[in-house]
């Protein structure tokens, strides 16, 4: 792992780490983190691998995205503040799941790189995975997921209280 790879890590997790205080979302702040996995997307991701056991892989890899993405959108409150201006604000459960996503890929990039490999090769022929960007694609496809998933539950959100609908507390956003 590269230092741009702990870099891109770090900011994933102080997305919504800093989110804890809530803070006033802008459409900027929702397209941030698609941005930084997006560039991730771009130079790791080529093409999904052949083969029924690593598609499942990957498919699984995405899965796991989706639910913590959808999750964590829905542990974040979104609503207006006394000034009218719409506030996110991650709940405790929003940051377990974004930093268990991220965590995980990170523990196991640094599992593999630091003497793992041999282990995840032996699991592989096992199950039938043939090739390394199998587990690169489940990575990268899963952190895509998560957070395009979260963005997209934040986002309609943002987008409803931007169109006018009534304030409501915290609490209240999150039980609808």
């Amino acid at each position: 792992m590269s230092a741009t790879d702990y870099l891109l890590n770090g900011v994933l997790i102080a997305i919504v780490v800093l989110q804890l205080r809530g803070h006033k979302m802008t459409l900027r702040l929702l397209v941030l983190p698609i941005v930084v996995v997006g560039v991730v997307a771009a130079e790791y991701l080529h093409g999904l691998p052949s083969g029924t056991a690593n598609l499942a892989l990957v498919f699984a890899g995405a899965l796991a995205g989706l639910l913590l993405g959808v999750g964590c959108g829905l542990a974040t409150a979104v609503y207006r503040n006394a000034d009218g201006q719409i506030i996110g604000k991650a709940g405790a459960l929003a940051a377990v799941l974004w930093i268990a996503g991220v965590g995980a890929r990170l523990a196991f990039a640094i599992y593999v790189t630091h003497g793992g490999s041999g282990a995840i090769g032996r699991f592989s022929a096992a199950h039938g995975i043939t090739t390394g960007e199998a587990w690169v694609d489940c990575l990268i496809l899963m952190a895509l997921v998560e957070i395009l998933s979260r963005t997209a539950v934040l986002g309609t959100r943002y987008w409803r209280l931007s169109q006018g609908s009534a304030s409501r507390s915290p609490a209240s956003v999150r039980a609808s």
